[in-house]
C-alpha cells in the first residue's frame, strides 16, 4: 500500500525507486502481490508511466485516510503530554511569508518548542495539490479555486488592490476602473498563483487583455517593480503592509467584484483528521496573523 501510494504520487515505478532508494523490480513485485491478493489490477503500466485503476484509487485513498487517522491518534496521545512533541507541515504562498514569520510563527515555536514546523513555498495551485496528496497538513492560500476536496478552516476577505509608487497618477482617480490601469506600465504574476487567476478572470469578464511589461512567479519581484518606480501591480494590501506604512508604496482599491471579493484561506484536505498540533497551529495563526485575524 505504501509503494502504491508513492507510485500514485510520482507516476512511475522508476521515479519511486530513485526516491526510496529501492530496486524498481522489488516495487513491481509488491504491486503484483497486492493485485494477486485482491484479484484485481491496481494500475496499468505504459510509456506514459503508471496509471491507477479505480481499484487503485480506492486503495490509495484508504491508505492516506488510515495514515492520517494514525497520525491524529498519536497526536492526541501527545496532547496528553501538553503538546511536548509533534509535527506540522505547511504550504505557504509567498505573499504570506512576512506576516507568518514576523511574530506568529516565532511565538508558536517559543510556546511549543517540541513541535517541529516545516514550511514549503508554493503558489496556490501547487499548495492545494500538496494538501490533496497529503504531503502537507495545511496550506495558506490566496484566492484558491473552489475545490470539493479542500476544507477552509479560516477565511478572511482580502481584496486584490493596485499597488503603485507614491503620487502615481492612478492614485488621484476615484473610482479607478480596470481599463484605466491598462494605460500604464504593469507587472503581473503567473496564473499558478491566486492573484494571477483573479486577473485572468477579470480579463475574461471585461473582455480586455492586459499587456504587462513584466511577468513573474515572484511576489518579491512584483513588489520591487513598484518600489523602483517602474510601474504598477496587483497585490493584497497586507502583502506590502510595511512599505505602505513607510510611504514607499500606495494602495488603490479597484471597485471590481472579482478583486474586492478576494479572500485568504487556511485549508486542509477535506475528510482528513488533523493532528492536535495542526489544529493548535490553525488557532494560533487565526489569532496572530494579520491576514487571518
Amino acid at each position: 500500500m505504501k509503494y502504491l501510494n508513492e507510485v500514485a504520487r510520482f507516476g512511475s515505478l522508476r521515479k519511486v525507486a530513485v526516491h526510496l532508494n529501492v530496486d524498481a523490480s522489488a516495487i513491481s513485485r509488491q504491486l503484483t502481490q497486492l493485485e494477486e491478493e485482491l484479484g484485481a489490477a491496481v494500475g496499468t503500466r505504459s510509456g506514459q508511466g503508471f496509471v491507477l485503476t479505480q481499484v487503485g484509487e480506492e486503495l490509495v485513498a484508504l491508505f492516506r485516510q488510515q495514515k492520517a487517522s494514525e497520525d491524529a491518534a498519536l497526536s492526541r496521545i501527545e496532547a496528553l503530554q501538553s503538546l511536548k512533541r509533534g509535527r506540522v507541515s505547511l504550504a505557504v504562498g509567498e505573499g504570506f511569508i512576512a506576516d507568518l514569520i514576523s511574530a506568529p510563527l516565532q511565538a508558536f515555536m517559543a510556546r511549543y518548542p517540541g513541535i517541529q514546523i516545516s514550511v514549503e513555498m508554493a503558489g496556490a495551485n501547487e499548495a492545494t495539490r500538496l494538501v490533496k496528496e497529503d504531503r502537507v497538513d495545511l496550506a495558506l492560500v490566496y484566492a484558491p479555486s473552489p475545490d470539493a476536496e479542500l476544507y477552509s478552516h479560516v477565511v478572511t476577505r482580502q481584496p486584490l488592490e493596485l499597488i503603485t509608487p507614491p503620487k502615481h497618477p492612478l492614485t488621484r482617480l476615484s473610482p479607478l476602473s480596470i481599463r484605466q490601469i491598462s494605460g500604464y506600465p504593469l507587472a503581473l504574476i503567473d496564473q499558478q498563483f491566486g492573484m494571477g487567476q483573479l486577473i485572468s478572470l477579470v480579463e475574461e469578464l471585461e473582455h480586455i487583455r492586459f499587456e504587462p511589461q513584466l511577468r513573474t512567479n515572484s511576489v518579491a519581484v512584483l513588489k520591487n517593480f513598484v518600489l523602483s518606480g517602474m510601474g504598477v501591480a496587483f497585490m493584497p494590501r497586507l502583502t506590502v503592509n510595511s512599505e505602505t506604512k513607510q510611504g514607499r508604496i500606495a494602495c488603490v482599491p479597484v471597485p471590481h467584484p472579482v478583486l474586492s471579493g478576494a479572500s485568504a484561506h487556511i485549508v486542509s484536505h477535506k475528510g482528513r483528521e488533523l493532528t492536535v498540533s495542526a489544529e493548535t497551529l490553525i488557532n494560533h495563526l487565526h489569532d496572530g496573523m494579520l491576514f487571518f485575524n
